[in-house]
C-alpha cells in the first residue's frame, strides 16, 4: 500500500540537491548517476546507482545529491512517512537499511582510493570490475574468467565519473583490448576475456 513504481527516461532528473523528498526508493532496473554541482557550475559524478541500490534516507527529507537517470530507470518508490513507520516497527527492515548504509560507506572508501591513488588504467579496470560484479554477478563473487557486460554510461560520462579525459579513457580501453583482456562487441558491450588479469590491474598489480 505504501509503494508505487515509476519509470524515468534517460537524462531525466529524479531529484536535485536540496529538493524536499516525499519518498525513498529502490532501483529496480536501469542505472542512475549520483552527482553534486558546485557554485561555479562544475559538476562531479560521485557514484552510480544500480539495481537494489537505495535513494533517500528515513528521517531526512532533503536530497543531498542530484540523482539522474542514465538509462531507462525504474524505481520502486515508497511514501517516506509510512516507510519510516515501517522501519520503526519492523526490525529486519532496519537491519537491511544498516547493511545498505555500510555498503555505501565501503563504496565511498573505494571511491576515495580510486580518485586519489589509482592510475588511469587502474581506474578503468576498477570500473569494468564494478559493472561486472554488480550486474553480471550481483552477489559480488565472480565465477569463471569471462563475462559479457553492457556499459551503463557513455565514454564521455566515464570521463566525469573517473576524473579522466576522453582521450585517456579511449586510449586505455584500446590498450586493454590489444593486450587481450577485453573484447569490444560494440561501443556499449564489452566481453571480459581475462577476469583475473583485469582484477589484478584494478588492484594495482600491473605484473
Amino acid at each position: 500500500r505504501i509503494k508505487y513504481y515509476k519509470t524515468y527516461a534517460p537524462g531525466t532528473a529524479v531529484v536535485v540537491t536540496g529538493d524536499k523528498m516525499a519518498f525513498v526508493a529502490s532501483v529496480v532496473s536501469g542505472v542512475a548517476s549520483l552527482s553534486r554541482s558546485m557554485a561555479d557550475g562544475r559538476m562531479q559524478m560521485v557514484g552510480l546507482l544500480l539495481p537494489s541500490d537505495f535513494i533517500g534516507r528515513p528521517g531526512r527529507d532533503e536530497a543531498s545529491f542530484d540523482v539522474t537517470a542514465v538509462s531507462e530507470l525504474t524505481l520502486c518508490h515508497f511514501h517516506r512517512q509510512p516507510f519510516e513507520d515501517v522501519t520503526r516497527t519492523t526490525p529486519h527492515v532496519q537491519e537491511r537499511l544498516v547493511e545498505i548504509a555500510l555498503d555505501e560507506l565501503d563504496a565511498a572508501r573505494e571511491w576515495m582510493l580510486l580518485l586519489g591513488r589509482k592510475t588511469a588504467r587502474e581506474k578503468i579496470a576498477s570500473f569494468l570490475m564494478l559493472i561486472a560484479k554488480r550486474t553480471v554477478h550481483p552477489d559480488g563473487h565472480v565465477l569463471g574468467n569471462t563475462s559479457r557486460i553492457e556499459l551503463p554510461i557513455s565514454r564521455e560520462a566515464m570521463t566525469n565519473f573517473l576524473g579522466l579525459t576522453i582521450e585517456t579513457v579511449s586510449r586505455n580501453i584500446t590498450r586493454l583490448r590489444t593486450t587481450g583482456i577485453i573484447r569490444l562487441e560494440s561501443k556499449c558491450q564489452v566481453e571480459i576475456l581475462d577476469m583475473d588479469r583485469l582484477e589484478d590491474l584494478a588492484e594495482g598489480d600491473s605484473d
